[in-house]
Formats: C-alpha cells, structure tokens, sequence
C-alpha cells in the first residue's frame, strides 16, 4: 500500500477507493483526486513550510466554509458545488496526520468544472471580478477576530522590500551578480511599498476578510454555464485589503501570458481584460467600497504585480526555496514577467485611474 492510499484510508469516504492521482498546477500544496465507488474526493498534503501552523489554517477553512454554506444556503444556492466542504477523517478531525508528521486534508471534489490559466474571452474576465467581488460581500460580516493569520505579514509589501535586501545582501546561491537589473529595478521602486499599508494604519482604507490569492486558476466554472461557481484555495483567507484581492487578480487577469512565459514580447498589459475585470468587481462591492479604495484600485494591481515579481526574484536569491519549480531558472523567469507587466501598467496608470473614476461616478 502506497502512502497516498494509506492517509486516503483515514478519512470518511464514502464507498471504496478506485484510484487516486495528482492533479494541480500549484505552487505551494500536492494535491490528489481520489475516486471511490460513490464519490471523489480531492487529497491534500499541506505544506508545512509554508503554513507552519496547519491546526489554526484548517480551523480557519472549516469555519469560513461553514458560514459561506449558510449564506449559500439563504440565497438558494448549492452548498456541494458553490464552497469547498472539509472532509473530516474517521476519528472526527479537519486534517491527518501521518508517522512522518506530515499534514493531510481532504474536500468533497467537485466534477464537471473547468479552471483557466488564462482568461479565455472577456466574460470570462467580467464574470471573473464579480465571483470575487461577491466572495468579500458574503464574508463581510464575518468575525475577523475570530481568523489565524496564516502567513505572518503576507501582503506586507515593506517586510516583503526587507526580505528582498537580505537575500540580495545574503547571495546564499551566488546569483545576485546576474540579476542586477532586476535587483535595480526593485530599488526605484521601493517608495511604493508603503502607500497601502499607510492608509491602511491611518484607518483610511478599512480590514475586511479577505483571500489573498485571487489568481484565475483559483476560481471554478461550471462546464454547463461556463460560469464561476466556487473559490478555492483558502489557505490565505485573512485580514487585509480589497486591494490586495484585486490587484492580485488583474496581474493575472490582465495579462496576455502565463506566469512563467520565458519570452518578454508576449507579455503584455491587456486594459480590456481590466475594464471588464473591474466592471464586475465593482458590481459586486458598490456598497461598500470607500473612496480612498476606489482611487487606489489602480495602483494596487501594480503594487501587487511588483509584489509577487519581489517574492518570485527573493525566492531565486534564496535558492528555489519557497515555490516549487520545475524548470532551470523558472522564479527568475517568473520574476521576469511581472516586472514587464509592471512597466506597461506604469504607462497606462493615468488612463487607468480615469476610468476608475468614471466607473465609481456611475456606481
């Protein structure tokens, strides 16, 4: 018996186990899907590295996924296929965990979806911002006293700058020499790492509950109306700002290549995919989002782009540590690719904020 079929043992499945087999694109978890004769399930081996506190991460899931049932629920919705549902193991817990001490949970899976690296036309993209638009409404009345905080200082765009000059400072793998126009480009930007933060402790832009990793690929649509239907990966589910959510969704949403495209001349800054993006988040969030969110809204997807670039170039200083990679050179190719999406963003701001404004004139 292999050791993805002896932790699959351990959970309450229903019926018995067929197969199991990986499944994902992501950087941080391994992830399975196990068919039995009654159902599917999706398996997960938790990465403790990067979640070092993977009790309060279940107990965070568990208890946002129990109330977004409800809210479901009440709005006619189907609980099954619209939220993630934590599959508890034989003896009542939210996780396993095996003689290695390595930490497993398990979800209902949910069939006949499709997920998109890339946006396919521009509904896609619209119905993409309002999904996660919705997604804050329904948690804002969530206790966020209540919330771990999974990552410590995860959207801490200042302690990610400080992260990046002790691994420049460190060159524990001897590359720093080979990127220094990277490592330039970072340091005439660092003035932005605080303008969020800021208005976040000036109490100008509020802390709601938000998810902290809104990439395409983290939403599912239904096969039968190619529309989102459930979010996933809530790992980060946590304090923070709308901004960060949506941000972190057009770097991905508004770009004309994936991630990790090696060759430049692809990527680009698609300005449809954002004014289609930001018409259904701003549909979805009318109500509550303020004014100093509204202004920003542009420079957050910049903010972020950089961000991720920071972390992608951190991460190939401190030797491919943190997410997995499966090419030579693949977190500097990563890195690569925001900071061209940086620089386009940076040209089309002006324009970017006028129609943000526009867009919030007629809310």
């Amino acid at each position: 018996m292999n050791r993805e079929t002896s932790v699959a043992g351990r959970f309450r499945y229903e019926g018995d186990i067929i197969s199991i087999k990986p499944i994902g694109a992501g950087h941080i978890n391994k992830t399975y899907v196990v068919e039995t004769t009654c159902d599917k399930y999706t398996l997960q081996l938790i990465n403790t590295t990067v979640f070092t506190n993977p009790v309060a991460l279940m107990e965070n899931i568990y208890n946002v996924t129990e109330f977004l049932k409800k809210k479901i629920a009440a709005r006619g919705g189907d609980i099954r296929r619209e939220t993630l549902s934590v599959v508890k193991t034989k003896d009542n817990k939210l996780f396993y965990v095996d003689s290695d001490n390595c930490y497993w949970r398990s979800y209902l899976y949910i069939d006949d979806v499709t997920t998109y690296q890339q946006p396919k036309n521009l509904q896609v993209v619209r119905d993409s911002g309002y999904a996660f638009g919705d997604f804050l409404n329904m948690l804002s009345d969530y206790d966020m006293s209540t919330l771990h905080e999974t990552i410590k200082d995860f959207h801490n765009t200042v302690k990610r700058f400080r992260d990046f000059e002790m691994s420049v400072k460190r060159d524990v793998a001897g590359r720093v020499s080979s990127v220094s126009d990277e490592i330039n480009f970072l340091y005439q930007r660092k003035a932005d790492c605080g303008i969020i933060l800021e208005n976040i402790k000036s109490g100008k832009i509020p802390l709601r509950v938000t998810h902290n990793d809104t990439k395409l690929n983290n939403l599912l649509f239904d096969n039968a109306t190619d529309k989102p239907i459930c979010i996933l990966d809530l790992d980060t589910v946590m304090p923070g700002s709308i901004l960060y959510d949506y941000g972190d969704a057009l770097r991905i949403s508004s770009s004309s290549a994936e991630e990790d495209e090696e060759n430049l001349d692809k990527v680009h800054f698609v300005t449809d995919n954002f004014i289609y993006f930001t018409k259904g988040f701003l549909a979805a969030v009318k109500n509550s989002i303020n004014a100093v969110e509204l202004s920003l809204l542009p420079f957050s997807i910049k903010l972020i782009t950089m961000e991720i670039g920071m972390r992608f170039l951190t991460d190939y200083l401190n030797n491919d540590i943190y997410f997995a990679v499966h090419k030579e050179n693949h977190n500097l190719i990563r890195a690569r690719t925001q900071f061209k999406l940086v620089k386009e963003i940076e040209g089309y701001l002006p324009k970017m904020n006028e129609i943000v404004q526009k867009m919030g004139s007629e809310l």
